[in-house]
Order: structure tokens, then sequence, then C-alpha cells
């Protein structure tokens, strides 16, 4: 019998994690990439991806004192293109950022067109129209509305957002381009900045590079920082309209050897980054070398400081499965501990099990396990809580979102299989003993 275990037994750690699941009942779900939060009123807001062209991404809304899941509404209908027969706005791939009273977010493409087996813009099919571009977006946790803010520039989807909630500043990155342009709340003006890296991930050939998937802000001066797959850190301070280039970059033989023009990786692009106020500084991981590192805005300076990777993936040496790295990394309640979802080996017949060589596009090489990781900025304890499973067994799988509740409760969003379909949807963690 060929015996199928986790990474976790073959080194020796505990059973592991079970996960509850839920049915929000969208069946067509697609893997959603960040789109996940806990807001002050205790509830989780989530999206629910689409591929369809004429069905829009989906927002929900999970109370965990009830066990009850709520619609807020159709993505495509909150940015007023419903009956348009454009490209639906099929997902939102960025966190919320909760700010009096409202959760601010954008939408992006969820229909593609595959070109050298990488995602590019949907190509219209007959009776439809382009992709209008994303729109930022804001929902009110009192009234259940949304309110439509602006649109992105040059039709293109909202890949990465981050708010200055001081300031009332919103920040985004476009795809497949990569335009980085800035909404005031105040004013109700949207000014472009312009390519944050060449031609982005619309270019070809020595054209291409990989995106920036996280946008640091430092509320202290309210500057905000963002890479390039080649390394380089950008600053764009308060009011100004020019990227200013960081003397120190992300180019750190830890992290790896990189093509800036390739695709299927993130380059030397930070993944997920998070605002530390213990020590006014950016925590943030680094795609799938899994190293923790911190940015010290003040000092320019970048310090390495551990991989926190699954116990597995330390001890085999190896990068995760999935090319690009996680995005499941967020500041914990107690605001200094960092919980992580990141990729584990997985084993048969005491053998690793082995994926592909390499991949043009950001997928999973091969099967992996999902395991907990949390660290403590202040006392440096790593631990890795095990290999996460739902009850009947499954793994879950293409996982990119986090989201923390007060009491260590962890939300994600996750592939689940029943009845011989899968969707994408929400998933549960109790809390662990930090």
């Amino acid at each position: 019998m060929v015996a199928i275990t986790t990474a976790a037994a073959a080194v020796g750690q505990g059973p592991g994690l079970t996960a509850k699941t839920y049915n929000s009942g969208f069946s067509i779900a697609h893997d959603t990439y960040n789109a996940i939060d806990v807001a002050s009123d205790g509830n989780v807001y989530y999206v629910l991806s689409s591929q369809s062209i004429d069905t829009g991404g989906q927002m929900y809304s999970f109370n965990p004192r009830t066990g009850k899941i709520r619609h807020c509404g159709d993505l495509t209908e909150a940015c007023g293109e419903k009956g348009l027969r454009t490209i639906s706005q099929g997902k939102s791939h960025v966190h919320f950022v909760e700010s009096k009273g409202k959760l601010y977010f954008g939408t992006h493409v969820g229909y593609y067109s595959m070109v050298d087996g990488m995602e590019k813009m949907g190509i219209p099919p007959a009776g439809y129209k382009e992709y209008p571009g994303g729109h930022i977006l804001s929902y009110d946790l009192r009234t259940a509305r949304f309110e439509d803010l602006a649109i992105a520039p040059h039709k293109e989807g909202i890949l990465t957002l981050n708010m200055d909630t001081v300031r009332g500043l919103i920040y985004c990155i476009s795809w497949p381009t990569g335009y980085m342009f800035r909404y005031d709340l105040a004013k109700k003006e949207l000014k472009e900045i312009g390519p944050l890296s060449g031609e982005g991930e619309n270019g070809a050939g020595k054209n291409f590079r990989t995106l920036c998937r996280s946008l640091a802000i430092d509320p202290g001066d309210g500057s905000v920082y963002a890479t390039t797959s080649e390394g380089t850190i950008y600053r764009l301070r308060v009011g100004s309209d020019r990227l200013e280039t960081v003397e120190e970059d992300m180019r750190k033989d830890y992290f790896g050897l990189y093509d800036p023009t390739s695709a299927g990786h993130m380059g030397y692009n930070w993944r997920q980054t998070v605002w530390y106020p213990g020590d006014r500084t950016i925590y943030g991981v680094h795609g799938n070398s899994g190293y923790l590192f911190q940015f010290d805005p003040r000092a320019q300076r970048v310090n390495v400081i551990d991989r926190i990777t699954s116990l597995p993936s330390k001890r085999s040496g190896m990068f995760d499965e999935f090319s690009y790295g996680y995005l499941g990394l967020t500041l914990g309640p107690d605001k200094h501990t960092l919980y992580y979802l990141t990729g584990g080996p997985v084993y048969v017949d005491g053998h690793r099990v082995r994926g592909k060589s390499s991949t043009a596009m950001g997928e999973a090489k091969g099967l992996e396990d999902l395991h907990l990781v949390t660290y403590d900025i202040v006392t440096g304890k790593y631990k890795d809580h095990g290999a996460i499973f739902y009850g009947d067994g499954q793994r879950p799988l293409y996982v990119n979102s986090i989201a923390v509740a007060k009491d260590g409760t962890v939300y994600t969003l996750a592939r689940i299989t029943e009845n011989g379909r899968t969707r994408t949807d929400l998933v549960q963690v109790a809390p662990v003993k930090l």
C-alpha cells in the first residue's frame, strides 16, 4: 500500500489543525487573493472571485456570533455596470481597509485570455464590450451600501491597493501594465503617477515585469513604498508625483536568483507587507523563498530576519511549490505576532512529491500542505502549528488570503471539493496557542 503522509508527520510534528468550511452559495467561486478582513463590527468580510465574463465577483459577510453568512452584493452591480455587457468585475485582489465606518477596496478583472501560458486582459467575444477598468469602492458597515468612488486609468484592473487613513489617500497599482495612481477622498480627485515597472505584466519577452502586490505605507509621514521585480524599492512622498529610488534594494542572496523579464515568479518584489507600530517599521515576506524581512523607512534599510516557511519546507531546503509565494501574512490582534499561511511538502512513502520544474504563471507547481506559522516580532519566537486539514481529510489549496479575529481565530479562502465539484470558499481555523 502506498503511504501518503504529511511532511509534518515526517519530521515529528504534531497532528496539525482541523479547519471548518462554509458554503456561501457561490458555486463558481474561483481562487481569491487577499480580499478578506475582520472589520470593527466583528464580522468577516470577503470577496469570492469569478472567471465568468458576465458574472461578477460576490462580496459576503460572516457573523462569527451567529454563524450566518450574508450576501453583500455583486461587484459588477456595485460599480454601476450591471446589464452593460462589459467584461465583469470578476474579483477583488486587495485587502479591505477600514476608515470611519467604511471598508475601502478595489475591483479587478477575472476573465482572462491566455497568451504563451500567461494571463492577459480578456478579449471580449461577440456581443460583449471590453473591460471598463477596476473601480475604487467603499462599503458602509452601518447602511450596507456601496459607493463607487473612481475608476482606474487606461481600463486596467486594480491589482494592489492600500490607504493612508490619516490623510484620506488611496494608492493603487493597476494590472496588467502597472500604472500607479492615488485617489484623494476629500477632493474626490484621481491622480496618475505613471508606470511603476516598465510595461509590467502587459509586456512581452524582455519587456515583461512582474508587478508588486503590496503597497506599504508609513502612517507617520504618509510615504508609500513599492518594489519592482529587479528589487528596486520606490518611495512616493505625500503630495509628490515622482517616485524616488531608495538606496537599499531587495536583491538578497538569501532570496534566490531571478530573471526579472521571465514570468512565473515575483522576482525580487516583496510579496506581502504589514506596518508594525511597535518600532514604526515595515515587515514583509519575500516571494517563494519565504524570508521575513524588516524595512526601516527612516534608516532606508532592509534587514533579513528569518525564513518563516513551514518547518518541513525549512528542513527540505527547497522553495515552496506556489511559484509566487504566499500573500497570507498579517499582524495578529496583539499587534506583535505575525500570522502566516504557507506551504509544506507532501511525502509519499517517505519521499517528497516533486512538482513542475518551472511555470510561466503564478500557480502551484505541485501538491502542498497548508501550514499556519506564527512569529513574535518582540521575542523572535517562531512556531509552526502544523498542517491544516478539513474534517474529511482534504487539504486547503491555493490559499493566498488571511484575516485574524480578536480572539485569534484565523479565516482564509481556499478551494473546497464537495459532491465532486470544487469551489473557493470561507475557511475557519480555531485559535492556536502562541
